[in-house]
């Protein structure tokens, strides 16, 4: 993914949510939602079954993005995230789905 200069305000969060969360559009609802915010970064399944993704952008815009994927789309079930900061960000231009 293209990355540019850091904004210095930025910050950069990686979650790992778990419960029933693959194949209930999870990843396509995160990454609506983070670009109708403004952040950056991915989401991706994980071989074990959990979602993870890895945002950065404006801390309440990033913090806008950790509480919806407290809940996710309407067929998800989540039973918990792991979040974590991941010191600065890399700079990274626009959303995808991995």
């Amino acid at each position: 993914m293209p990355s540019a200069p850091a904004d210095a305000g930025a910050v950069r969060r990686r979650v790992v949510v778990h419960g029933r969360v693959q194949g209930v559009w999870f990843r396509g609802a995160t990454a609506e939602r983070a670009r109708e915010i403004g952040v950056a970064g991915w989401v991706r399944n994980r071989a074990d079954g959990t979602v993870e993704a890895v945002i950065e952008g404006a801390p309440g815009a990033v913090e806008t993005l950790v509480r919806f994927v407290h809940r996710g789309p309407p067929a998800a079930r989540v039973e918990r995230v792991e979040c974590h900061d991941e010191g600065p960000p890399e700079g990274l231009l626009g959303f995808r789905v991995r």
